[in-house]
Formats: C-alpha cells, sequence, structure tokens
C-alpha cells in the first residue's frame, strides 16, 4: 500500500488490491473506494501524480499525449498526408508538412513532392515519429522533422501492452554488447534492429538508429546483417515478448540480464534459441533473472 515515501512507477496491481489511504490519497482512473481504502479495480500499472493515485489496465489501447515517441505502420497514402497505425484507438495523421526532405532540405513542400509521397513513405513502412498535436477527434498528428525519427529497416518489431513501457529520459537504447539497437515506442511496439553507426550534422545533431542525412534515408532496402546477428535480434525480440507474457515493465537493462541469463542456459545458437521458445525454458531464464536482482 502507498506511503508518504515515493512508490515506483510501474508498479503491478491486481483487481480489489488495496493500493492507498482513501484519507491520504485521491482515487483516480481505474481505482474505488471501499472502507476508506482506495482499492484496484482493473489488474495494471500504478501510477502517481502528487496525491493523485490511478491504475492504468494492462490490456488497453495505447492513449497519446504530445512529446510521445511512437512506433508504426504506414496503412494509408492520402492527399498530403499518411495514416499510421499506432496501436491506439484510431489511426495516426502524418502531414507532407511535418516530414524531413531527403537530404535535409528546408523548404516549403510543393505539388511535386506530394506525387513523389510513396517514394519517402509506402503502405506496410514502419517509422518512428513523435506525437505533435491532436486533432479535434481525437486523432494524433505526428512529425518525423528529426534525424531521430524515420523509416525502420534492418530489424524485427515486437508488440507488448503499452502499459509495460515506462517513460524514461531516451527511448533509443544502443546494446552495444549484443551489437543491437532497441526503439521502445510509448505505444507498445519496440523495435529491435542491428546496430548501426549514427551519422552527426555539422550543427551536433545526431541521426537516429538507421537513419541517414543524406538521400537514403527513406530507402527501403535491407541491409545484409550476418547470421549472428540475426540470431541476437530474434533471441532479444523473444525475450521481450517472455518479459511482457509475465507483465514484466521493460528496461534496456532488464533486456540485457534476461539475454545473459538465456545464453548462460542454452547457448547462443539456433538450437539454443528453439529452446528458448519453451514455455519451462522461459520460466527458468526469468527465474534466473529474478535471483540475479535480488
Amino acid at each position: 500500500m502507498l506511503d508518504d515515501t515515493d512508490t515506483p512507477q510501474g508498479t503491478v496491481t491486481g483487481p480489489g488490491q488495496v493500493i492507498a489511504d482513501a484519507h491520504r490519497w485521491m482515487r483516480g482512473h481505474g481505482t474505488y473506494v471501499h472502507d476508506d481504502q482506495v482499492l484496484a479495480s482493473v489488474a495494471g500499472t500504478l501510477e502517481r501524480v502528487n496525491k493523485l493515485v490511478s491504475v492504468r489496465p494492462l490490456r488497453t489501447k495505447y492513449r497519446g499525449e504530445v512529446g510521445d515517441l511512437v512506433i508504426g505502420r504506414i496503412v494509408e497514402v492520402g492527399p498530403k498526408r499518411w495514416k499510421v497505425e499506432t496501436h491506439a484507438s484510431q489511426n495516426a495523421v502524418l502531414m507532407l508538412s511535418s516530414i524531413n526532405l531527403p537530404g535535409g532540405i528546408q523548404r516549403r513542400k510543393l505539388e511535386s513532392d506530394e506525387l513523389q509521397m510513396r517514394t519517402f513513405f509506402q503502405e506496410g513502412d514502419l517509422l518512428v515519429a513523435e506525437v505533435q498535436a491532436f486533432f479535434g477527434d481525437g486523432a494524433m498528428s505526428l512529425h518525423t522533422r528529426s534525424l531521430k525519427y524515420g523509416k525502420l529497416k534492418n530489424g524485427q518489431l515486437v508488440t507488448i501492452p503499452p502499459s509495460l513501457v515506462l517513460r524514461q529520459k531516451s527511448h533509443f537504447h544502443s546494446l552495444a554488447a549484443l551489437g543491437v539497437d532497441l526503439i521502445i515506442g510509448l505505444n507498445g511496439y519496440v523495435w529491435v534492429s542491428k546496430t548501426v553507426q549514427k551519422e552527426v550534422r555539422m550543427d551536433g545533431e545526431e541521426a537516429g538508429f538507421g537513419e541517414e542525412s543524406g538521400e537514403g534515408v527513406y530507402s527501403g532496402e535491407n541491409e545484409d546483417i550476418p547470421p549472428a546477428t540475426r540470431l541476437t535480434i530474434s533471441r532479444v525480440a523473444l525475450l521481450i515478448t517472455l518479459l511482457a507474457r509475465y507483465c514484466v515493465p521493460l528496461s534496456a537493462d532488464l533486456v540485457l540480464d534476461a539475454h545473459d541469463a538465456a545464453i548462460a542456459l542454452v547457448g547462443d545458437g539456433a538450437d539454443g534459441l528453439r529452446r528458448l521458445a519453451r514455455p519451462e525454458v522461459g520460466d527458468e531464464v526469468l527465474r534466473r533473472v529474478a535471483q540475479g536482482r535480488e
């Protein structure tokens, strides 16, 4: 139960669990009051803002906020805009005016740019973007006007409940020891890809994972990925799915710990990856991770 000290964001609660004293805390969404105590009404993660306590359901659609980093998939190309599926209740919108042109050219978008929209993004493309604003109907407006954002390639997409993604200072993580990069979208989409060297522009801004500042920024061609790196990407993706199955909030450090435990248990070959998919092996990996964090 909550006291006056800080409680970690993301603590998992169950229906009917006592989470706070009603005399000292205000109840928010996902809670109710009984016998002067605040109880959780759904299974989810605990959130607190000052003296307001709420529970975000584990199984829910993503509800975005301005400034959120999200990963999405292009589902429709329309006039001066793309529709993007982002695990939310409705598709987000990426306007033509909200992207960078190849080569980083800064100018107003012309009719010729509108005719070439499918050379930038087409149906099925994955991208990482930032929530810029909301339209009157509640749809999110996205932008990719930064070298950190743009089209994704050389990797694998993993889907987890958005409630298991905690807000962090940065959602771009380079797991140098494994040779892979992680982009953890607040909408529950996680991108696992091979590590790339980030370019640095004259103004000091770094290009994002897999993005270049030149003409190749909208290329959909995947690079050659060594078999060992492909195995690592698949292993990390499987471990993220495993952690989500047990409702464990995701972090880069936790992924590294789980990967070390998996390698120690089943090895780093293809046979080990197949063994890792077995429920009993996954349970043992999580048990070792929990022991190592005690």
